[in-house]
């Protein structure tokens, strides 16, 4: 089997299995409807790279600087397969702008062993692996610097650079 079936048959899967689903609907403070998804991780392999980053709340200093170092970069995360997913912990918790259900973070906040108190970036490579883990803010050129270097990430530039 040649690398370009082996590398489209995952990737094919992975758009099968939608990396948010529809759970729920709450209200919020103008009343107007707003869709909870919840927000799989697994779903997330092989298909994009995953940037967390847990804080206590929006008002945490850490994450707002943290959030003003990723602002100006939104294009390079498209490019780089990137998701960015906050995961707060009293305030509402999103996955690329989309709200997330409280059970989605909660569930991140496990796995990565984060508490409701700490603030953390992590990255998560397309393999599901964690590639770094930061517990204070990072430039958005270092997080894109480490996914350059990363083999996979090579081959993708490569394979976008010919068409």
């Amino acid at each position: 089997m040649n690398n370009s079936v082996l590398i489209v048959l995952p990737l094919l899967a992975c758009i099968v299995f939608s990396p948010v689903s529809k759970a729920d609907i709450v209200k919020n403070s103008t009343n107007h409807a707003i869709k909870m998804s919840s927000f799989n991780l697994s779903s997330q392999k092989w298909k994009n790279r995953v940037l967390l980053v847990f804080a206590p709340s929006v008002d945490n200093h850490t994450y707002q600087q943290q959030m003003q170092l990723l602002q100006a970069h939104n294009g390079n995360f498209a490019e780089r397969d990137l998701v960015l997913v906050q995961v707060l912990a009293t305030d509402e918790s999103y996955a690329n702008r989309q709200p997330i259900d409280k059970s989605s973070a909660a569930k991140l906040r496990d796995r990565f062993g984060v508490d409701k108190e700490s603030f953390r970036v992590i990255l998560v490579g397309k393999d599901g692996g964690v590639k770094r883990s930061d517990a204070t803010p990072v430039k958005a050129t270092a997080i894109f610097e480490e996914i350059d270097a990363m083999p996979m990430r090579q081959q993708e530039m490569q394979e976008r650079g010919r068409k």
